[in-house]
């Protein structure tokens, strides 16, 4: 008998509402922390919202991850509505918490959860989890489906270039003399992660010439696999975002080419203007 299998991720994959639906996933949000109080990502934080306060917050804000009580209750339910497992996929634990609460939340429950760590964020996500409906519609077993999932997570990539250092500063990623020199440089930054942490992978005059250091990275990728599909990232950005996806369009017709907001919680760190590349090899 076909076992009736719920999706549930965070709000680091920004899932839009059609996909929610066509998917039927379960959506578990990220919080922001200003001074007046915990805003829950998609629910009472919108995009535009955030980088109203971001702008204006005197404190710089924190990230939180769900509470694990959440899981709990989101586990119960949907038991009682006669789901047999769950997958959930979250946010790399090398960014947060979200893993590892939903590992501890799964053993407090009577109902089967397979916690799977994406190693990443946005995009990535998006592919995992249209990639394991796929196999489960095909009747594949559920162990199976999280194999290939967590197959997966080795071959992706998220790359993207922080318009300043001044948000990282804030945040403690960076510190001030480093901030005052990489914008006294015009110095820009590559971030990408490895083993599911966010890593300073190279420093580059100009933003040209970092964006064109991210498009190495594809073609590098893509004589090693099959790339069919990338993303453009952006924290609020969406006029960069959409000049990338042009050049890209030009240089390669046949690539599916989409344009995405990654989570606020990105925005908290990286900034506001942020841009970037993100894709799956296959």
């Amino acid at each position: 008998m076909t076992k009736k299998i719920a999706w549930i991720t965070d709000t680091a994959a920004q899932l839009d509402e059609s996909f929610i639906q066509k998917h039927n996933v379960h959506i578990l949000p990220l919080s922001v922390v200003f001074d007046e109080g915990a805003f829950k990502e998609g629910v009472d934080l919108t995009q535009d919202a955030f980088y109203k306060k971001l702008n204006i917050a005197k404190n710089p804000p924190k990230t939180s991850q769900p509470a694990i009580g959440e899981m709990v209750a989101l586990y119960e339910s949907l038991q009682q509505q006669g789901y047999d497992c769950a997958i959930a996929l979250h946010v790399s634990s090398g960014m947060s918490g979200t893993f590892g609460s939903s590992q501890s939340a799964a053993q407090m429950v009577d109902f089967k959860v397979y916690p799977i760590d994406s190693k990443i964020g946005s995009y990535p996500m998006i592919k995992m989890i249209e990639a394991g409906n796929e196999l489960i519609t095909q009747g594949h077993d559920v162990e199976e489906v999280v194999t290939v999932i967590n197959k997966m997570t080795k071959n992706t990539e998220l790359a993207f270039i922080p318009v300043n250092l001044k948000q990282l500063h804030k945040s403690g990623r960076v510190s001030g003399t480093q901030a005052f020199l990489s914008n006294l440089l015009n110095i820009k930054i590559i971030i990408t992660f490895e083993d599911g942490k966010p890593v300073m992978k190279e420093k580059v005059r100009a933003y040209k010439r970092a964006r064109k250091n991210i498009t190495d990275l594809l073609r590098s990728d893509m004589a090693k696999g099959n790339i069919p599909e990338i993303a453009v990232i952006h924290c609020n950005n969406t006029t960069d975002a959409s000049s990338w996806r042009d050049e890209l369009v030009q240089e390669f017709p046949n690539l599916k080419i989409q344009v995405l907001p990654l989570s606020v919680c990105v925005g908290v760190h990286a900034g506001e203007g942020t841009t970037g590349l993100s894709w799956v090899r296959y």
